[in-house]
């Protein structure tokens, strides 16, 4: 991989990580179009590092809240019911799902996983389960109306992202659209759901550069560009949300599915 290839899946990286379009699937996509070979998946894993980046200091304040709450919410009973102590427990519970599910997985989501006949149909049907959480939800409920089976279910949802073309922060956002929250509201946990999740990833897959398994300098490369494009992102998506729908994220979703089904089908790009 060289420079170019880095900067460009780095950008690929920091605008779909939390755009409901699937990074993972865009960074195993965009090489099959281009005719470049696949990153790998500890490679997406590893500069997912880049886009957490943005969100722990796009959201600092919220984080050290939640956390410093949290921790002194163990031996002070009395800050047990505040909202930032009840999202510590949960961020913290809502991950159990994926990393359970990640680690039972892992081979099938490292390797079986990453091909495109899976990734299009997965976002078409993805999409279209979007659309329908668009549609269905009241879109009433805020973040501070989160509880504890909500952070579950949408933890649980959390899980779908394991396949690449589901979209992490879109298979969270439906699952907190589905229970009637707002879009900014499910956006905004959902950004906070995705800190433990994504840096533990990307932590067991370090591993790997340590071993040969990664290329040092493209990859350093694709972090740092996929931080400043991913903070950049969040800003303009949480904006956004607060007058538009997720139905553009529907349509992109179901057309770029359809026309990697066409192309697969017509023999101008390989499955694996």
């Amino acid at each position: 991989m060289n420079v170019v290839e880095a900067t460009v899946l780095g950008i690929v990286q920091g605008l779909t990580e939390f755009l409901p379009i699937s990074s993972s699937g865009h960074l195993l996509i965009v090489p099959k179009l281009v005719g470049w070979d696949d990153p790998g998946a500890a490679f997406t894993a590893v500069i997912q590092l880049g886009t957490m980046a943005a969100v722990i200091i796009y959201f600092w304040r919220d984080l050290v809240n939640i956390i410093t709450t949290w921790t002194k919410s163990l031996w002070t009973p009395a800050l047990r019911p505040t909202a930032d102590a009840r999202m510590g427990w949960y961020i913290g519970l809502g991950t159990i799902p994926i990393s359970v599910v990640g680690l039972a997985t892992k081979d099938f989501v490292e390797k079986g996983a990453r091909n495109l006949w899976l990734n299009a149909s997965s976002l078409i049907i993805m999409g279209l389960v979007l659309m329908v959480a668009e549609w269905a939800g009241a879109r009433k409920r805020e973040v501070a109306d989160l509880n504890l089976r909500d952070g579950l279910v949408i933890g649980a949802f959390q899980c779908l992202s394991l396949i690449p073309g589901s979209s992490r922060s879109g298979s969270t956002m439906t699952g907190a659209l589905f229970l009637g929250y707002t879009r900014e509201a499910a956006a905004r946990y959902s950004f906070l759901l995705s800190v433990p999740a994504v840096v533990l990833s990307g932590l067991f897959e370090l591993r790997k550069a340590f071993d040969g398994g990664l290329a040092w300098a493209p990859t350093i490369i694709a972090t740092v560009v996929s931080f400043v494009v991913g903070y950049a992102c969040i800003a303009w998506l949480l904006k956004y949300l607060t007058r538009h729908s997720m139905m553009v994220f529907v349509y992109y979703r179901v057309a770029l599915g359809g026309i990697l089904i066409g192309l697969l089908a017509a023999g101008a790009v390989s499955a694996t």
